[in-house]
């Protein structure tokens, strides 16, 4: 009997899972998602061809991200009738200047990992949460924590530095950047499906409630718009990215907001949410009349534009543009938007591939290639969790 493979990506509020029986490099035999964590919780899953397996739903009270864990392992032992799990890999947002590879999971590490919580508040402490969830409920099952950090460990140091005393800088003040997972996915993706990319300058653009952009080059990381937290940046669904932080300094002294209001300002007040104060989602923005949805919108896709022109001069040029994740897979306007205003680097849309949602969605006339390449985070971690254990 072949063994299984588990992938856990916890996020806010919400935990997504996989279930790999054919091994690592096969696609996953079952998909799911408890989501809605503190709201209205509920699960769903699906097969490999889509087909639905499984969905429940939950009160409110008291259903955290240990229930909903607990949830996962029960439905899991449901579905997998037998079948033996191996391991148990997770997705860890923050893994420090400690973590620069996929590593098992003992109790140092579990310590270490509580130490970087305060910088990555809103994800964390839910990655922690379910490695100790399956500790509890199974703890003769191996687990692997995979960065979302560790990716961008190759960058030049400059890339990596703040221009602060040299002191902070040793002491681990410095840009880490994030979706690591996502863009080692992309980035191994791209050789496969067009190999001429394989020692290309590329901007690839993860967009999502969590948005960033990472400047590859030959496949590896030269700069990105996240740093020392998951905060900066662009424009994302809550958080309000870059920012003077004189402007918190304002805040503190005139207006009295200590480092809890400014977190929760920053991280879960800001962004698209706060700009239009109607959602955090682009769905809605996009569906609105109100004058403040659309300059959320606009200000998400000015702050992108921009930073595109950064990052293609980090590189020195630019050979392809990437559209990753669920903004970056799923909406053409937000796509098309983003390609007029990086007309100067000769990047076009065909406005029927973009739609369409083609692979190549660039127009035969741009001398830059645009594509579209979904990401997927848990096989990545299926594969670090394989290679880490000799699964």
């Amino acid at each position: 009997m072949s063994a299984c493979i588990a992938v856990i990506n916890a996020g806010s509020s919400s935990i997504k899972f996989a279930l790999y029986t054919d091994g690592a490099d096969a696609p996953a035999s079952y998909r799911g998602q408890v989501s809605g964590i503190g709201t209205s919780p509920s699960l769903s899953v699906r097969t490999a061809s889509g087909e639905k397996a499984g969905e429940r739903k939950w009160p409110d009270k008291g259903f955290d991200h240990k229930a909903a864990v607990d949830a996962i392992l029960e439905e899991a032992l449901r579905l997998l009738d037998g079948t033996p799990v191996a391991a148990v890999g997770h997705r860890v947002v923050h893994g420090g200047t400690g973590f620069s590879e996929p590593v098992r999971i003992d109790a140092r590490v579990t310590g270490e990992l509580k130490a970087l919580c305060p910088l990555a508040p809103l994800h964390q402490p839910h990655n922690l949460a379910a490695i100790a969830a399956i500790a509890e409920g199974a703890p003769h099952i191996p687990q692997v924590a995979c960065f979302d950090t560790a990716f961008h460990r190759c960058q030049p140091e400059l890339a990596q530095m703040f221009a602060l005393p040299r002191e902070l800088s040793e002491a681990g003040v410095r840009r880490y950047g994030f979706h690591g997972l996502s863009y080692e996915y992309v980035a191994q993706r791209l050789t496969e499906l067009w190999p001429a990319l394989a020692g290309a300058r590329v901007i690839v653009a993860h967009l999502g409630n969590g948005a960033s952009l990472c400047a590859l080059r030959s496949g590896k990381s030269v700069a990105t718009t996240m740093g020392f937290t998951a905060v900066d940046g662009l424009v994302m669904g809550t958080r309000c990215g870059a920012i003077d932080p004189g402007v918190l300094l304002y805040l503190m002294q005139e207006r009295g907001l200590d480092a809890k209001a400014i977190e929760d300002l920053i991280y879960k007040q800001s962004g698209l949410l706060g700009v239009s104060g109607i959602s955090s989602d682009m769905r809605t923005l996009q569906g609105s009349d109100e004058p403040a949805a659309r300059q959320a919108v606009d200000l998400f896709v000015y702050r992108i534009v921009r930073e595109i022109g950064s990052l293609a001069a980090a590189l020195g040029g630019l050979d392809a543009l990437v559209f990753t994740g669920g903004i970056g897979e799923n909406d053409p306007a937000i796509r098309e938007a983003i390609a007029r205003g990086s007309r100067w680097l000769g990047i076009g849309i065909d406005r029927d591939r973009n739609r369409e949602g083609q692979s190549l969605i660039s127009s035969d006339r741009s001398t830059i290639p645009v594509w579209i390449v979904p990401t997927d985070e848990e096989a990545m971690i299926a594969r670090h969790t394989a290679d880490v254990l000799g699964l």
